[in-house]
């Protein structure tokens, strides 16, 4: 990724997009040097104009916005951040810096947890339980899922709904983390469903 920031003199807009919901939060400018930081901390840095130096988000706040990802357009004098905000955007106290309420809804978790998976496995962090899942490979997971499942029909039938969600989120986690262990997604499982709904 190499931006043009020649274009405008230094400086190019930034669009701060929230990861889970999709909403857009804000638009700020950086220059290579906030683009460095960024990486580097994980944490979102913009070039404040009125400031005249480096402006980390939440820096006085604490309402930081933590990096997911950059890329940049086709043109290359964009770039587009994906970010997890930590609070309200904008200095007004507001979700997003245009006044709109940030919110998802709750089949949006299930998105930001496979993602969440998918950073386990790559960074493989010790003491995760996911990490311990992948370490022990796809005979394991693949028990684990069975073990839910069957825990999850017998809650099914007991009749205790409390219990039947939890032992179901726990089968479809577990199952979550066999689809990552095998290249796949919770989307792949969504496109194949829409295959076969006629």
């Amino acid at each position: 990724m190499k931006p043009d920031f020649a274009k405008m003199g230094g400086l190019v807009p930034a669009i701060v997009q929230d990861h889970v919901t999709g909403k857009v939060l804000m638009l700020g400018f950086m220059n290579q040097e906030a683009l460095d930081k960024t990486l580097e901390t994980g944490k979102v840095t913009f070039f404040s104009r009125s400031k005249g130096r480096l402006w980390t988000k939440g820096e006085e706040s604490g309402h930081f916005l933590h990096l997911v990802s950059v890329k940049e357009d086709c043109d290359k004098d964009t770039l587009l951040i994906q970010a997890n905000p930590e609070g309200a955007v904008c200095h007004l106290g507001w979700d997003t810096c245009f006044n709109e309420k940030n919110s998802s809804g709750d089949l949006d978790f299930l998105l930001y947890l496979q993602d969440f998976i998918d950073r386990r496995y790559r960074e493989m962090p010790e003491g995760s339980y996911t990490t311990s899942l992948f370490k022990e490979g796809v005979k394991r997971m693949a028990q684990k899922v069975g073990e839910e499942a069957v825990e999850t029909l017998i809650e099914a039938v007991d009749g205790n709904d409390e219990r039947f969600l939890y032992e179901a989120s726990d089968m479809l986690y577990h199952l979550m983390v066999l689809l990552t262990s095998k290249g796949y997604r919770l989307e792949d499982l969504a496109r194949e469903l829409k295959k076969r709904h006629k």
